[in-house]
């Protein structure tokens, strides 16, 4: 993916990773649209960083219909699509009241919506000449939290999409790239954003910036700091990731 120059749709991005990305990809010379569910954060987005938004709730294959004739009418030039909005939660799956709603809507969100948004723009995306998809998985896709087996699952399903989109769409203009992050300070669980496990945003941000820029090939983007969720079974030590991340980290993202 280059780093400039491109018009770019952030679903999911009024906070946190998505609207940190979308200012550093913006600074970068890129017009950025950021896609949110409040027309209040939207506007105050818009105002504060000059950043184009357009309301949309990735749960609702509806809405996702109406941002995407909405983004591609004011933006025919869009050329890379960020699935970035997700939701973490904590699960007990001892008692199915305590996890079925909360499974349904982590999947709703976290699998479907991806899906939803990919199949609004893929064939507006293989128009153009150089084109991106930008799918954001987690460390939690390669050794599972305690916590919240959804969440795991879902990112999970996302790696291996993506995975299968970049074979299916070898034979176009589309490029897949999958953002893998570690735990990040942001407001994805409570308590996260002051979480000593968690990597700081900017310096996640900082570090993602510049993968993109030596490395505009690569199809999964890897901070370090996620390197030891991602790589676990490959070492050789994946039970040991899995006990340690278990021990250390209440919302290792």
């Amino acid at each position: 993916m280059d780093i400039s120059g491109n018009t770019i749709f952030i679903p999911g991005s009024t906070s946190g990773i998505g609207l940190a990305l979308a200012r550093e990809l913006q600074a970068k010379g890129n017009t950025v649209i950021v896609g949110g569910r409040r027309t209040d954060l939207l506007t105050r987005i818009s105002a504060e960083h000059g950043l184009d938004t357009v309301q949309i709730d990735t749960t609702d294959p509806a809405s996702i219909e109406a941002a995407a004739k909405e983004v591609l009418a004011t933006h025919p030039d869009l050329n890379v699509l960020v699935t970035m909005a997700g939701i973490m939660r904590v699960e007990d799956w001892h008692r199915p009241e305590s996890f079925v709603d909360t499974a349904e809507a982590t999947v709703t969100t976290n699998v479907l919506g991806p899906i939803r948004l990919i199949g609004a723009f893929v064939e507006h995306l293989q128009t153009r000449p150089d084109a991106t998809i930008v799918t954001v998985s987690s460390g939690l896709a390669f050794a599972p939290l305690k916590a919240t087996p959804s969440y795991n699952a879902s990112k999970a399903a996302i790696h291996l999409l993506s995975e299968s989109l970049r074979l299916q769409l070898a034979d176009t203009t589309v490029k897949v790239v999958e953002l893998e992050p570690p735990s990040v300070r942001t407001a994805l669980m409570p308590g996260q954003e002051e979480s000593p496990f968690a990597m700081p945003l900017e310096a996640f941000i900082t570090e993602v910036m510049t993968l993109l820029e030596t490395r505009p090939d690569a199809t999964e983007i890897q901070v370090e700091n996620v390197k030891f969720l991602r790589y676990g079974e490959a070492r050789g030590d994946y039970d040991q990731v899995v006990v340690a991340l278990n021990a250390a980290d209440p919302h290792g993202k």
